[in-house]
């Protein structure tokens, strides 16, 4: 089998745009940025008999900066403006997303990470064109493995955590 290159499509973000015991993982749409970044946390330090310095990875703070033109009628967009423009604070912030790459696509169940994030609003107004908002979704909590199913070409998921 021939390699191929992966698109940046390829990889699709979820919201929860339900309640936790009733979960509806909506397509995030009208993005322009949704970028990882793992920001690891360093233990760093040299020792007497040794010329150089050693580290050690010992923990992550993950986050996802976005950028999204405002859209009505659509979800996702109201629930990051609500949190923005409300100016919400603590969980009233948390949002539940999930990664697919749906270049991985099986029929059984395609592997996706779902995890909480705190939104942590950076600027809206910006632009001429569109009424565009960015920011940061940063890590609340550990990621949960899983796998996601669609029956609509990926407009919404089924996520089922892994045993």
């Amino acid at each position: 089998m021939a390699e191929k290159l992966v698109m940046r499509h390829q990889r699709l973000a979820f919201m929860n745009v339900g309640t936790v015991s009733s979960a509806e993982y909506v397509r995030m749409t009208g993005f322009t940025q949704i970028s990882d970044a793992k920001n690891p946390i360093e233990y760093s330090r040299q020792y007497v008999d040794e010329p150089y310095e050693r580290a050690d990875v010992v923990g992550y703070a993950p986050e996802k900066a976005y950028s999204f033109d405002r859209h009505t009628d659509n979800e996702v967009h109201g629930i990051i403006a609500n949190i923005t423009d409300g100016e919400l604070l603590g969980d009233d912030t948390h949002v539940e997303i999930v990664t697919v790459d749906v270049f991985n696509a099986k029929t059984s169940g395609t592997p996706a990470i779902k995890r909480v994030y705190s939104v942590v609003p950076d600027t809206s107004d910006d632009g001429t064109d569109a009424l565009i908002y960015s920011g940061t979704f940063r890590a609340v909590g550990e990621i949960i493995e899983g796998t996601a199913t669609s029956t609509d070409n990926w407009k919404t998921i089924t996520f089922t955590a892994n045993p």
